[in-house]
């Protein structure tokens, strides 16, 4: 995926992944219930980010981002140090 959004700095430009439907047991949740996701994928890192590189999924603190639309496209940005860990 490219982006036209260039992160400065420590800023990671990150885009959300789909809220679960499903629990691991197997029951469906509706819509109401569906937690909002803390996890996204990386899509561009800023000059100084050390940790993560694009294409990492993450999980991020949900209070702490900015939230933009580019071209249609919804996008979050995220400092690195409110990455809280990289999922393998």
């Amino acid at each position: 995926m490219s982006t036209t959004l260039q992160p400065l700095a420590d800023y990671v430009v990150t885009t959300a992944e789909e809220a679960q439907t499903k629990t691991s047991s197997g029951l469906y949740l509706p819509d109401n219930a569906a937690e909002k996701p803390k996890t996204a994928k990386v899509v561009a890192v800023g000059k100084d980010v050390k940790q993560v590189k694009v294409g990492d999924r993450i999980v991020y603190k949900s209070y702490s981002t900015t939230e933009v639309k580019v071209e249609s496209q919804d996008y979050i940005l995220v400092k690195e140090e409110d990455i809280l860990a990289v999922v393998k």
